[in-house]
């Protein structure tokens, strides 16, 4: 499977890893790097909500109705459950809340491979259509 995050340039950038892209679930992991951490070496905020909100861009693409040309995010809620440390592999599941005509609400679990809750994010995609 090419890398839907690869068309992306942030998420790419970030490291983004899709390993399952479907309508229904988006799985992606992201190695936290230095780069990416607070001063304290744990991984930033701004890092786990853009991690989030790549695999649910990439979720509301894959769901939208015939005829609408993309989605751009206009809502995001983030709760943070506990961090993670540099030189650790994050997981983020994303699945669909709602799928409609002008708006999908797409929900993320992050957590550490060995399964520590490290955010969960819900956010919101507005459909776009040609003008």
């Amino acid at each position: 499977m090419t890398n839907p995050a690869d068309t992306m340039p942030f998420a790419k950038l970030m490291g983004v890893n899709v390993t399952e892209a479907s309508a229904d679930k988006i799985m992606g992991e992201l190695l936290v790097r230095d780069d990416l951490c607070t001063a304290g070496g744990v991984l930033h905020g701004g890092a786990i909500m853009a991690f989030a909100d790549a695999l649910g861009a990439i979720g509301g693409f894959m769901a939208l109705p015939p005829g609408a040309v993309g989605t751009t995010t206009i809502e995001s809620k983030t709760n943070f459950l506990g961090g993670a440390k540099a030189g650790v592999t994050v997981r983020g599941e994303t699945t669909p809340v709602h799928r409609g005509r002008t708006t999908s609400v797409w929900q993320t679990n992050i957590a550490t491979t060995d399964g520590k809750p490290v955010a969960l994010v819900t956010q919101t995609q507005m459909v776009l259509w040609p003008r």
